[in-house]
């Protein structure tokens, strides 16, 4: 399966199941098996290891302790286009994972800015107070 022109992953790697969908549809959904549960071997793929790293951060809860990324689609009636998008969003996934993030530029904020914020504490601190009950005296 190509992903960009530098990447593709092996077409070995992703096994479907087929399961019965959730959710409307009567009869229709009681008997086919339109959902698709598409599974792709992350710790087996040739894919580089930052690449591999960040589709594992990016996963969460969809990637098992084997490193077997799992996505279930349900989204349509029909088999072949839960199949298509199962697909698609796999494709997606990878393609994010592939561009490297940008790094952070740690700033520090202006001498203002700092001043506004202290002052806004202040007056915020001072209505708060008028707020409270007088203490006797």
């Amino acid at each position: 399966m190509r992903i960009n022109d530098d990447l593709s992953i092996d077409e070995g790697l992703i096994t479907e199941r087929f399961v019965r969908s959730s959710g409307p549809g009567g009869q229709h959904v009681n008997k086919t098996e339109s959902a698709v549960q598409l599974r792709f071997d992350v710790s087996a793929s040739a894919l580089p290891a930052a690449i591999k790293q960040r589709l594992v951060r990016l996963a969460g809860t969809r990637m098992t302790q084997d490193g077997v990324l799992i996505l279930h689609v349900e989204d349509h009636r029909s088999q072949e286009r839960n199949r298509a998008e199962a697909r698609t969003r796999l494709k997606r996934l990878i393609e994010q994972a592939s561009r490297k993030p940008k790094p952070r530029i740690k700033s520090r904020p202006s001498l203002s800015s700092i001043k506004r914020q202290k002052d806004k504490k202040a007056k915020k601190s001072q209505t708060k107070a008028m707020r409270q009950k007088p203490r006797p005296d």
